[in-house]
């Protein structure tokens, strides 16, 4: 039972993933109305990914259980405008809360917070390296997903980044390159994603969250509504 429940969640993120893949999104625009207003675009070489994968040798598994996502990674100078946290995030030993950033090109060009300790815990994680103040992922999970719907907070964050949607400081997907698998180091590369010490999730899904994607034909779509999917 356990088994074929999971074949059948696999199979649901991936039509989920699929069907982003097929809009070929150029650049996702995020609003709620605790202030988050924000765009980042996705490379056109880039790729949503989903549930269970393969690995090069062709074995299929599930790199984290549980999971809700669809995920990639951006074009990293290219994050502009105001997120702002969901839920609290445990940074370097300590627990932060109503927090979040100001990006302009890509960085992290001011940490929004009231709380002077955890203002300055948020500084030095996005000081730890150039990568650490800009994106690495991308990933997309509904609001009403079984994680948010415990109202638990794990402080684990493969565990409450499958709560809502969410970003990522720090190292991006090498993976999520089309035909990733088929590149040379050489050519990776030139995609030039993000790199860096860290990867730290943060939530920023809300309940009426919108997302809409410009895609690369110049046509939009709605991607999310009311802090769900609209696809």
């Amino acid at each position: 039972m356990l088994f074929r429940s999971w074949k059948e969640h696999n199979k649901n993120l991936l039509e989920k993933s699929t069907k982003l893949n097929d809009l070929h999104i150029k650049k996702l625009y995020y609003k709620s109305s605790n202030g988050t207003d924000f765009s980042i675009e996705i490379p056109e070489c880039m790729k949503f990914e989903a549930g269970g994968e393969y690995t090069l040798g062709g074995v299929y598994y599930n790199p984290n259980m549980p999971t809700e996502e669809c995920f990639t990674s951006p074009n990293k100078y290219s994050a502009n405008g105001v997120v702002y946290a969901t839920k609290p995030l445990s940074v370097m030993g300590s627990v932060v809360s109503d927090f979040g950033f100001r990006f302009e090109n890509g960085k992290v060009v001011e940490v929004l917070s009231d709380k002077v300790e955890e203002k300055n815990l948020l500084e030095k994680l996005i000081s730890l390296d150039e990568g650490a103040s800009r994106l690495g992922e991308v990933a997309l999970v509904p609001f009403d997903s079984p994680i948010n719907k415990t109202g638990l907070l794990f402080y684990s964050t493969l565990y409450d980044e499958n709560a809502c949607c969410h970003l990522a400081l720090g190292r991006a997907f090498n993976e999520c390159i089309k035909d990733y698998n088929e590149l040379t180091e050489e050519e990776i590369k030139k995609v030039d994603l993000n790199t860096s010490i860290i990867h730290v999730d943060f939530m920023i899904g809300t309940s009426d969250l919108s997302i809409t994607a410009e895609l690369y034909d110049g046509t939009t779509a709605e991607i999310f509504k009311n802090g769900t999917w609209a696809i």
